[in-house]
């Protein structure tokens, strides 16, 4: 906790959502067992990915989980991978890979591998010391090294995300109540420090993030001599405000948006500078 020029702020701790993927995914096979035949070849928002095609990426989601973390199959990467930008094309020809391969199964053949692999994924997740390192970084957010939990988080934001871009192709109703956002923007504001850390202010200056709406919540940036870090709660006087409703927030976080379109639809006050670095922030591979 700091004080003095900063009101009391609390330092951003773990989210721990291993239980919640069970309930999420029992709402996706609710959905997906109600879709109409031409439902499945709509498109997303994640294009060019159709809601099959979603579908399908889900479940290679589940079986790499599977096979590299509990079953310890080494991932040998075709490619040699050097950074960050190495790292995101060797995904994208995975996804795409998989993808492709996947479009000569049916959907009912895509729900039952999902139901099948559902529960071992649930099972393997719990049995990791959440504090524990994970197999896999979360690179969206700059770490070399992470925690269980953050990496359960990432794959909780991951089926939220890809769900939620379905109820949007299909006009069902999103999961956007606290119990299933909420927990999907606090992992997504993770990304924040990593996204300031080319950006310069006095020590001690604070930006202070407002995510409106019942998923919401408050988050501030502060610049110390190590760097940008983030707590919970409202500084007394920081150098920016952002206010955006949580639609805004998860879909700028997830590219759902265009940067002029975020811009339109958010509110910054105080310093420009600091304010807008905001609307460059990613809490995904991309």
């Amino acid at each position: 906790m700091i004080s003095g020029g900063q009101a009391a702020l609390t330092p951003v701790g773990p989210v721990l959502l291993v239980d919640r993927l069970p309930p999420l995914h029992a709402e996706l096979m609710s959905l997906l067992h109600g879709l109409e035949p031409a439902d499945w070849n709509r498109p997303t928002t994640c294009a060019p990915w159709s809601v099959k095609d979603i579908t399908a990426h889900l479940l290679d989601t589940s079986l790499r989980r599977l096979s590299f973390g509990r079953d310890g199959l080494d991932p040998a990467p075709a490619a040699v991978i050097t950074g960050y930008a190495d790292l995101v094309s060797y995904l994208n020809r995975l996804n795409s890979e998989w993808v492709t391969a996947t479009k000569r199964l049916s959907p009912v053949v895509l729900m039952g591998l999902l139901d099948f692999t559902a529960s071992q994924v649930h099972a393997f997740l719990q049995s990791l010391d959440p504090y524990a390192p994970a197999v896999f970084p979360v690179s969206w957010a700059g770490e070399d090294k992470s925690p269980n939990w953050f990496d359960i988080g990432r794959e909780y934001t991951e089926r939220w995300l890809h769900q939620q871009q379905i109820r949007e192709a299909v006009a069902a109703p999103g999961l956007t109540g606290r119990p299933w956002l909420h927990p999907t923007l606090d992992i997504f504001v993770r990304a924040l420090p990593h996204t300031f850390r080319h950006t310069e202010a006095a020590a001690g200056s604070s930006i202070r993030l407002d995510i409106q709406g019942e998923a919401g919540g408050v988050w501030t940036l502060v610049r110390s001599a190590a760097g940008w870090e983030l707590f919970l709660g409202s500084g007394r006087t920081p150098s920016a405000e952002i206010s955006l409703d949580q639609e805004t927030a998860w879909k700028l976080f997830s590219k759902g948006l265009d940067r002029g379109s975020a811009a339109r639809r958010t509110q910054i006050q105080g310093d420009r500078r600091l304010g807008e670095t905001v609307l460059t922030s990613l809490a995904i591979m991309a």
